[in-house]
């Protein structure tokens, strides 16, 4: 498949988006990274070894979109900037500074000296523009940063340490885009090879890691790098890493990766699920958790399907689900029921929590209202037909179905018909692509609130189907203001125009669980629900 047009880009990748789990750092107890109280002096050496549930197939930093790989890439590539998970603030990384134009269109980086990637050749601007410029030829597997760049008019060396990006209109979004692992920046000769030759391991980066060996569907392997000194200033440790290597390894079993983290056979796993909680509860093992960022997981609907035109079917449907009946059921220890489209941990979140109240007598009143008749078997219709709504997914989470077997129920108390159609991930893109879809369970992760953007505007790829209003200006005037107060005033216009009008229906906020070997300390979290592995120690 290639690659979209850049005017589809920006809403490509944020949709691409919705078939990863992500995760952001929450320590259950006190700490954050496993760390134990009294836990001493960090020290340098070891192995760890993590055990996650999938291989997407692609170990390219700017390719890779499920988080399971994404927790090794990230550690082969450095960002331009870096950002603040508790804050949300941007700071340096690559960049030592920058600047942006007053119209938001025009990012000015001023690179760090020094830096080299893992072949031994520098980090110069053209080495940026390079990387940027050929990101529109990764195909469909770089489409998060094909998004993130969408708009570019041009990419400019303004001297050896200095890039300019300009864009085409106002996009404040750019800067937030520059920390996140799509646009970590690769050697010349990485950016030169082939999407196939960098995705079965000819990844070449500047990071504090460097790729060593990849077999597909079993492992990734990756080792220090020596001579490492230009981490994020979030990094409390200066220089190179403290663990000597890192080993991922694919393991679907749930069961089978709890068992390997009680005895010691792997040091850290990937989503813990409600029904392995207990079987950590020993002790020995830190549960962290916390919600991720972006839109929640949720109904996705077609707007544009003759049931679903009408507002009053999709805010029924809205009325008629609980959230903390499924939040509490389903999904891991302490997971939310949504409040919004966005997550709590999102830049300019507002709490709606009223809208999304559980009022089923309202869901039958707006129904009755709207011409749907109670059958003697419990469904509605109209116009001799049933109001049955398809809901399409796809197995990357083991709780999806659970999930909507629970929605299926709630709706039916109401006289709605819900299926359940189950698609290859594989699938995801053409189905979107066709709009051949009533709704699409997913959710999609990005710590910016442009994700609106990406998600709900009708200028854009608008695989939602939404009809143009007032929401595509609110979205539109966000991403190009600079001005903090005035964009949070618009994002949240955004959240009450989107959940009001049930272009979308929220369900519950994606937590995924990690598990913890307490010999593990400061396994740390971006802002963006990835693992940074540079503070990490073992003792």
């Amino acid at each position: 498949m290639t690659a979209l047009p850049h005017v589809r880009s920006s809403r490509w990748a944020a949709l691409t988006a919705l078939v990863t789990t992500s995760v952001l750092l929450t320590a259950c107890g006190s700490g954050g990274g496993g760390s134990a109280p009294g836990a001493g002096r960090a020290k340098s050496g070891g192995t760890l070894t993590f055990a996650v549930s999938s291989d997407a197939g692609c170990v390219d930093p700017q390719q890779a979109g499920s988080n399971e790989t994404i927790y090794s890439a990230r550690q082969i590539v450095d960002s331009l900037t870096d950002q603040d998970p508790r804050t949300g603030k941007i700071v340096p990384w690559l960049a030592k500074s920058w600047d942006v134009s007053s119209d938001a269109t025009a990012f000015t980086f001023h690179l760090r000296s020094g830096v080299t990637f893992s072949d031994g050749s520098k980090l110069t601007a053209q080495v940026v523009k390079d990387n940027f410029d050929a990101v529109p030829r990764l195909g469909a597997l770089g489409t998060l940063a094909e998004g993130y760049l969408s708009g570019v008019k041009s990419t400019t060396v303004l001297d050896p340490l200095t890039v300019k990006v300009t864009f085409k209109e106002p996009n404040a979004q750019f800067l937030q885009a520059t920390s996140t692992h799509s646009l970590g920046i690769e050697a010349s000769a990485s950016v030169k090879k082939t999407p196939q030759q960098k995705c079965s391991g000819g990844v070449i980066g500047s990071g504090p890691f460097v790729l060593k060996q990849y077999v597909q569907n079993q492992s990734i392997t990756l080792a220090k790098r020596t001579g490492y000194d230009w981490g994020s200033a979030l990094w409390s440790k200066k220089g190179e890493a403290y663990l000597d290597r890192l080993v991922f390894k694919v393991v679907p079993e749930a069961g089978v990766r709890t068992g390997g983290l009680q005895s010691g056979q792997v040091d850290a796993i990937s989503n813990v699920g409600r029904a392995n909680e207990a079987a950590l509860g020993g002790g020995l093992v830190t549960l962290q958790r916390r919600a991720n960022p972006g839109v929640v997981f949720g109904l996705g609907f077609n707007n544009a399907r003759p049931l679903l035109k009408d507002a009053s079917v999709r805010q029924a449907i809205r009325f008629a689900v609980d959230r903390q009946q499924i939040a509490g059921t389903v999904f891991p220890t302490g997971t939310r029921a949504a409040t919004s489209v966005l997550a709590h941990t999102t830049p300019d979140y507002t709490d709606l929590a009223s809208d999304l109240a559980f009022v089923p007598a309202k869901a039958k009143s707006l129904l009755d209202s709207a011409g749907w008749k109670t059958g003697s078997d419990g469904i509605r219709t109209k116009g001799g037909k049933k109001l049955r709504l398809t809901v399409t997914w796809f197995p990357n989470a083991a709780t999806n179905q659970p999930a909507l077997e629970l929605v299926q129920q709630q709706l039916k108390a109401v006289g709605v018909d819900v299926v359940l159609k189950q698609l290859q991930v594989t699938q995801f893109s053409a189905t979107l692509q066709s709009g051949d879809f009533d709704a699409v369970w997913g959710n999609v992760t990005r710590a910016d609130p442009d994700i609106l953007r990406s998600s709900f505007s009708t200028k854009l790829a608008n695989f939602y189907r939404l009809p143009a209003s007032a929401l595509d200006t609110a979205l539109t005037e966000q991403a190009a203001s600079l001005d903090a107060a005035k964009r949070r005033q618009l994002v949240a216009q955004a959240q009450r125009l989107i959940v009001r009008n049930a272009y979308y229906a929220p369900v519950v906020e994606l937590q995924t669980q990690l598990g913890v070997s307490k010999k593990v300390h400061h396994l740390d979290f971006d802002a963006s629900s990835r693992v940074q592995l540079h503070d990490t120690w073992i003792g």
